[in-house]
């Protein structure tokens, strides 16, 4: 009999066990929560992939697990398994007045080389942006939860073996599944509803340089069943899906609901200091082929430094944003178009629009009727009661005294829509405004501290306030507890 103690036989396959799967990462996280008014301040909700806490006095507790790659390599001058293969999964439980559930990732993907095959829901952001400050992009924000999909792509950018890396690409196809949402159109039934999403970007200069230009866009659209609520229609399925990936127009119209975004951005690396710049360029119903909402966009530019003294106070990371979306093309001298104004994720179709679970699947400062006061203007059947913004917005990452800070600060101007002020426009026909919104100034700012203890042990302490006219003004606090493994 073998005479090896037990305890001895249990470190050993705790050890061997370990030494398979050391590539997998998990973390428990614990969270108490406090907000005023039963209300949760704006940027303790808004993009966070769906993971809202609730109002009041609640808890929290999150959990998740990732087998990430052997070696995350972008294939851009680097060496990189073959093949590889990964998975994820993050859910919360929120217990207060009530307790509910949130899966907010759960997904399995491959890698061959350079290509990418992913199922599942996750956390995903589409649009050159800065992704970790950003007050949004415009297309896929990460505010709400990731629609389930069958992806294709090649997630980073891949240099172009000839001259030496010059140019580089990355980019995606998609289809995913809304499940039965309602609709405002036809007989009004709720229909099975499907999301088609497609990119491409490219980056010019070489890998070395300091100096990358990058450019590219992204098409985003629900559709699928439009013979359920409207007779007429004559295409199938399979020619409806046609439609919608090439954009091929069916008596006058596009199948479904259709937006995305071009974007242009440069980034430069000086010696202690990377800046990226980008613009997001819209388009929704047509009005930029026309130039006439060229004025709307999110610009952005940032500063990372790349300066690894350590100090008691360094910043890391700050970024600058102004979003723009009061013309769509929609003022009153504007040149006339046959769409009109472009009313940003609303929708004639789909009764909540650009959303994904009652949450703007865009950028969250466009702003949904049950996320504002009561008492704004709004009409029945548009889900974005406010989509005409003027916003500026500060991000900034850094450290103090081993403290991990993240701040955003946010003021915007907001407007309503072209229904709630001089009313919506199609070709040179304009309705009658169903109510004056005005301008509501808005102020929303949040700080987070946090820091690591034994490596694997974090404590962090969240604040967050609301005021203005937009929004319920409120304050929050959370307190969290995380423990990583």
């Amino acid at each position: 009999m073998n005479k090896t103690p037990l305890f001895l036989l249990i470190i050993l396959f705790v050890q061997n066990g370990y030494a398979q799967v050391e590539n997998i990462n998990a973390t428990v996280e614990s969270q108490v929560i406090i907000t005023s008014k039963d209300q949760v301040p704006f940027w303790m909700w808004a993009n966070q992939y769906g993971s809202i806490p609730l109002s009041g006095f609640s808890t929290s507790v999150i959990g998740s697990a990732y087998k990430e790659y052997e070696e995350s390599g972008s294939y851009d001058g680097r060496e990189s398994q073959l093949f590889d293969w990964g998975a994820g999964f993050e859910g919360r439980v929120n217990v207060g007045e009530k307790t509910e559930g949130i899966l907010i990732e759960a997904y399995a993907k491959a890698r061959l080389a350079m290509f990418e095959l992913k199922a599942g829901r996750s956390k995903d952001v589409v649009g050159l942006v800065d992704t970790t400050l950003s007050s949004g992009a415009f297309s896929v924000s990460g505010n709400a939860l990731g629609i389930p999909k069958i992806e294709i792509s090649v997630p980073e950018f891949y240099a172009l073996p000839f001259w030496d890396g010059l140019f580089a690409f990355k980019g995606n196809f998609a289809h995913g599944w809304l499940g039965t949402i309602p609709v405002q159109y036809g007989n009004h039934e709720p229909t099975k509803t499907y999301f088609h999403q497609k990119s491409l970007y490219g980056r010019f200069g070489k890998p070395g340089w300091k100096l990358h230009l990058y450019g590219g866009f992204n098409h985003n659209a629900f559709w699928g069943n439009t013979i359920n609520y409207e007779p007429s229609f004559r295409l199938s399925n399979w020619q409806e899906y046609w439609y919608t990936i090439s954009g091929k127009v069916y008596n006058s119209s596009k199948t479904g609901n259709h937006l995305g975004s071009i974007d242009l951005g440069l980034q430069y690396d000086f010696n202690s200091v990377s800046l990226l710049a980008y613009r997001q360029q819209f388009y929704d119903i047509g009005g930029l082929y026309h130039l006439s909402n060229i004025a709307d966009g999110l610009n952005g530019i940032s500063f990372t430094n790349k300066n690894k003294s350590q100090r008691n106070f360094k910043w890391n990371k700050i970024l600058f944003e102004f979003l723009y979306t009061k013309s769509q093309g929609g003022e009153l001298n504007n040149k006339i178009t046959p769409s009109g104004d472009e009313n940003y994720y609303n929708s004639y179709v789909y009764t909540r629009g650009w959303s994904y679970n009652y949450l703007a699947l865009g950028n969250p400062l466009l702003t949904t009727t049950p996320a504002a006061r009561d008492n704004l203007v709004s009409a029945s059947n548009d889900y974005f009661l406010n989509n005409r913004i003027v916003a500026f917005h500060l991000g900034f990452e850094g450290t103090m005294n081993d403290w991990n800070i993240l701040s955003k600060l946010t003021y915007t101007q907001n407007y309503g829509t072209y229904g709630s002020s001089t009313g919506h426009s199609i070709g040179n026909k304009r309705t009658k405004p169903y109510g004056q919104f005005g301008k509501e100034n808005q102020f929303s700012g949040y700080i987070e501290a946090n820091k690591n203890f034994a490596d694997q042990f974090n404590l962090g302490v969240v604040g967050a306030i609301d005021r203005g006219g937009l929004y319920e003004d409120s304050l929050g606090m959370s307190i969290k507890a995380s423990y990583h493994f």
